[in-house]
């Protein structure tokens, strides 16, 4: 089977995001399998994002804000759920 992988680091992101609403939405309960593997996928697209070369206009650099939201949001979510 093929692996499709985004072609810039904005995909990743886009990739993160959507992965952690869905998976965000299905989650409940203190033990999170769901959050926590998304937690993990936007912490490894962190790492790519901060590989990658800088010279992107920018938009790598809001990238990595947007993924640090991201692991910030999911966080919280997964502190809220376990309350």
């Amino acid at each position: 089977m093929p692996r499709i992988m985004p072609k810039s680091p904005v995909g990743y992101l886009f990739i993160g995001v959507v992965v952690g609403a869905v998976l965000g939405a299905c989650a409940a309960g203190a033990n999170q399998p769901n959050m926590q593997a998304a937690l993990g996928s936007l912490q490894a697209a962190r790492q790519e994002l901060i590989q990658a070369r800088p010279n992107k206009g920018g938009y790598r650099e809001r990238a990595i804000n947007f993924v640090d939201a991201a692991i910030a949001e999911t966080r919280s979510g997964i502190a809220y759920a376990g309350n």
